[in-house]
């Protein structure tokens, strides 16, 4: 009996267990999350708390004024940036996702039989892989006082003098906008195929076989089978609009100009940022975060009410 127990022993220690190699593998992830967005997240709310920043060479802070920081931002203009981030993202997303969806449709429809369909879809996606710093200095050359566009305008006999796009409220807000669509578009449209072709082929065919026109097929059968996709990609985008920094960043040097009509929220977060008001910083920060959870929820809860109304009920 001795040498049978120690011999069960011997295997036991030679034996692995399995089950606890999963905590290493999971350990970057946990690690990674905790020290780059947790440790940070925590932070932020810590420093909307006190009063933290520096006057000149001197550093005011850190005191604790528990919500002083929050009514300080309610009195500044940050309604007002919340109104542009929200005017300007709008401007970008109903051509998006309009663009998107006509061409979703068209490239996954089986009656139209578009040749090249995947030169179509890597031309599509292609925007997206450029660098939004990039491309905001390709629209800030092209589009400045003696840019290339104003010299086409010239020479077509379309304007008489140099438009000043960037010093107008509309153009400035309508070249961010066109911006985001042309990055965007091409994501949204490879989501949105996605989606389509995960829809039952039979489905359509029997709607066709019953008579329906491709409007109808698109708004009582797409659009419904869709619709989950659909809210990923409108919260998606969302989230997306509120964090806008780096185009108008650079297109209006960081101001908002004109009159700060373009200004963002992280635009205005980065200013206090720049100016080490630490505080103040995460006050903003802490509202965006409550703003984008509001916002999301508030779609998601709206949007599916009405998918699930649409499909009687049925996930």
């Amino acid at each position: 009996m001795d040498v049978s127990k120690k011999s069960e022993n011997v295997k036991k220690r030679k034996g692995f267990d399995f089950n606890k190699w999963g905590y290493f593998f999971i350990a970057p992830f946990f690690i990674i999350f905790t020290v780059f967005s947790l440790i940070p997240l925590i932070s932020t709310f810590a420093n909307s708390l006190f009063e933290n920043y520096r006057d000149g060479l001197q550093q005011i802070g850190p005191r604790f004024v528990g919500l002083a920081n929050f009514v300080e931002v309610f009195k500044s203009d940050i309604l007002r940036y919340l109104g542009n981030t929200f005017i300007i993202w709008m401007a970008g997303f109903i051509p998006q996702i309009t663009i998107s969806l006509i061409l979703s449709v068209w490239l996954t429809s089986s009656d139209l039989r578009i040749k090249a369909k995947q030169f179509f879809k890597t031309v599509i996606y292609m925007p997206n892989l450029i660098m939004a710093s990039a491309f905001a200095m390709l629209f800030f050359t092209i589009f400045s006082d003696n840019g290339p566009a104003n010299s086409i305008l010239l020479k077509i006999g379309f304007t008489d003098e140099n438009i000043r796009f960037l010093s107008s409220q509309t153009w400035t807000r309508g070249l961010v906008g066109a911006m985001n669509f042309l990055m965007w578009y091409g994501n949204t449209t490879i989501l949105l195929m996605a989606g389509i072709m995960g829809i039952d082929e039979s489905i359509f065919e029997a709607a066709k076989i019953d008579g329906a026109s491709p409007l109808q097929v698109f708004f009582k059968i797409t659009m419904p089978m869709l619709m989950p996709i659909f809210v990923y990609v409108l919260i998606t985008s969302l989230i997306g609009g509120i964090q806008m920094f780096d185009v108008p960043q650079i297109l209006t040097n960081g101001e908002g100009n004109p009159n700060r009509t373009s200004m963002t929220l992280i635009m205005y977060l980065n200013k206090h940022l720049a100016n080490k008001n630490y505080g103040m910083a995460g006050a903003v920060s802490v509202l965006t975060f409550a703003l984008t959870s509001v916002f999301s929820f508030t779609i998601y809860a709206m949007t599916m009410k009405k998918y699930k109304n649409m499909t009687g009920g049925r996930k």
